[in-house]
């Protein structure tokens, strides 16, 4: 049976019967009626909503449109449907594409936001590490000279001077320095060719084995010594200078940090240990020197000699002036004492990066290496170029003069060690090191009788005969620094690995 609506003569989707008429009707048509009329539409008597009996019966389906009973009629309705499907399908399309925009655009924007953030707080990071060194500067005094058993320049803050100015080289600095090469000449003339007799022989250095090794010294987040010096006074006392911008005092009886030395704002590349009073000095590439007291932890002076990285140091023997090399091209000579530097001096048709420097035993004469593989003479009183050694290929990275005063040993980017005569101006000797052998540090024992060279390994040779009597393998990484102890009692390097080895019997 089919029920239809009394109202619109269709097949009602919820359909009801009133108790008044015994009527069907849409129950959304006749509720609609009640609301305006209150009557039953067949009788037009009195009717309300809640009278109504809902008629329980399963979906009905809709008889077709007359339009739909040809088959020229369906395909059309067919094909319509189909366009509609295609249309809501094509629409369904362009709103991916453009989601897939917005999600790449968004994407992009939270790569960047990241870099960005990255980039902040690594710049936050170096601020407060920056911050963290530095004091204020408020109410620093006048520069003036200190005694020479004191020297250091703290503002009132008790943050180091810092002076640049240059003073000159006076009269009375020149005859200073004339003074104390007569007396190195003549007790240098004394000792003759005789050998300490407590000076370990050759025999007994090729047994050295390494009997110490530590690794903690500086920070293994940005590993690797870069410089090594011992106190001429006490060589017990051992000065390092690390790729993380700290300097390190390391007593080697105790086997434990005396001092840890912040305050320059790039890696360490030079240190000297003073001989005769409690003080270092470091050199950086961020373009300053600094000097600093052991006893007190703290820097106690700033020199800013060059406008570049600062590429070697160098302390005269009187203990009161220091010699530096830098990137800028230029040498400087400074006092300690009052950190003025006294003269600053560049070879102008040269025109090259200074690499390296080392005073003569005497003070009155000194070497530097270039980056175009030159060696280069000064005189310190005249600040005048006497004398080049060429020969080398590559940068050099170290040069040494040997206690007599007649040899000068220097290395070089080229896997090669010269040897030259200072007397006769010449190369006498020449070691060929094995293929892309580095040399990055040179050092004669106190006495002049051994050579030690530091690079991708340790090789001490004997000077005179020029052999090789020792060779050591033990650092992991490059070895930046070598050092004797007195009398050659011991050997101590410190490399790229973050490690300082001792070597003895």
């Amino acid at each position: 049976m089919s029920l239809v609506c009394a109202i619109s003569n269709e097949v009602p989707e919820h359909p009801c019967v009133s108790p008044v008429s015994n009527q069907v009707f849409e129950r959304r048509l006749i509720e609609k009626y009640i609301a305006e009329n209150g009557t039953d539409p067949m009788n037009g008597q009195p009717l309300s909503e809640e009278q109504l009996v809902d008629i329980k019966v399963s979906h009905p389906i809709r008889p077709k449109a007359p339009s739909a009973t040809s088959i020229p009629a369906i395909l059309k309705s067919l094909q319509d449907e189909w366009d509609a499907v295609m249309l809501h399908s094509f629409t369904l399309r362009q709103q991916l594409q453009t989601t897939r925009q917005e999600l790449s655009h968004a994407l992009y924007q939270h790569d960047a936001a990241c870099r960005v953030i990255a980039r902040l707080t690594k710049e936050v990071t170096a601020a407060r590490e920056a911050l963290a060194t530095l004091k204020p500067q408020a109410g620093l005094v006048a520069p003036q000279a200190v005694p020479a058993s004191q020297p250091t320049a703290a503002g009132a803050g008790g943050e180091p001077m810092e002076i640049s100015e240059q003073v000159g080289m006076t009269p009375e600095i020149i005859q200073k320095l004339q003074d104390k090469a007569t007396i190195l000449t003549t007790e240098r003339k004394k000792r003759g060719k005789t050998v300490p007799e407590e000076l370990v022989r050759a025999e007994d250095l090729s047994k050295y084995r390494q009997v110490a090794s530590h690794a903690g010294l500086h920070s293994a987040s940005v590993p690797g010594i870069l410089a090594l010096d011992l106190c001429p006074s006490d060589t017990n006392k051992v000065l390092t200078g690390g790729a993380d911008k700290n300097v390190v005092v390391f007593d080697k009886n105790e086997e434990q940090i005396v001092a840890t030395l912040k305050g320059h704002t790039k890696k360490v590349t030079s240190v000297i240990y003073h001989p005769s009073q409690s003080v270092v000095f470091s050199a950086s590439p961020d373009t300053t020197i600094r000097v600093w007291s052991v006893t007190a932890g703290s820097c106690v002076q700033v020199v800013r000699a060059h406008e570049a990285g600062v590429t070697g140091l160098s302390l005269h023997a009187t203990g009161d002036y220091l010699l530096s090399s830098s990137e800028d091209q230029y040498w400087a000579f400074s006092d300690i004492q009052t950190g003025r530097v006294l003269t600053k001096v560049t070879d102008e048709s040269a025109g090259c990066a200074l690499t390296c420097a080392q005073f003569h035993p005497d003070g009155l004469i000194f070497g530097t290496g270039t980056a175009d593989s030159q060696i280069k003479i000064w005189d310190l009183k005249e600040r005048t170029n006497v004398a080049n050694f060429p020969g080398h290929s590559g940068p050099v990275t170290s040069i040494a003069f040997s206690e007599n005063g007649y040899y000068l040993a220097t290395g070089a980017q080229d896997s090669s060690l010269k040897l030259w005569d200072l007397r006769k101006l010449k190369n006498f000797k020449t070691i060929t090191l094995d293929n892309n052998y580095e040399v990055k540090s040179l050092v004669f024992d106190q006495s002049g009788t051994y050579l030690a060279v530091g690079g991708s390994d340790i090789r001490v040779y004997i000077c005179k005969q020029w052999s090789e009597v020792l060779n050591f393998t033990d650092h992991s990484g490059l070895v930046t620094g070598v050092a004797f102890g007195e009398n050659a009692q011991f050997l101590t390097s410190a490399g790229m690995d973050r490690s300082l080895k001792f070597y003895s019997l």
